[in-house]
């Protein structure tokens, strides 16, 4: 079975509740975008956010990790700190 491919911070806590705000995943994804054509935001590949299931998230790529490890335990340690949900996402790279 092939490794993962990403992590996913679920914005739910591990005791079920819903992560607030509601737009926690676009301001923490900001921090590592830039600004497009026509002034709209770029979000890294390595780090966007994503709906899932009705639960919006932060997809993080794992080679986010080898690529700018400071940035990758910045976003983990802000899932530890909020008690957030991490889960192995996609196997297969998103397209």
């Amino acid at each position: 079975m092939p490794e993962f491919e990403e992590y996913v911070i679920q914005g739910e806590t591990n005791a079920g509740r819903k992560f607030r705000p509601s737009d926690w995943a676009e301001r923490l994804c900001s921090l590592f975008a830039t600004m497009g054509p026509n002034n709209r935001t770029c979000y890294s590949p390595h780090a966007f956010p994503v709906s899932r299931k009705g639960v919006v998230c932060v997809v993080v790529k794992r080679a986010m990790q080898s690529n700018d490890p400071m940035a990758f335990k910045f976003l983990m340690d802000f899932a530890r700190d909020n008690d957030l949900k991490v889960v192995e996402g996609r196997r297969v790279p998103r397209d």
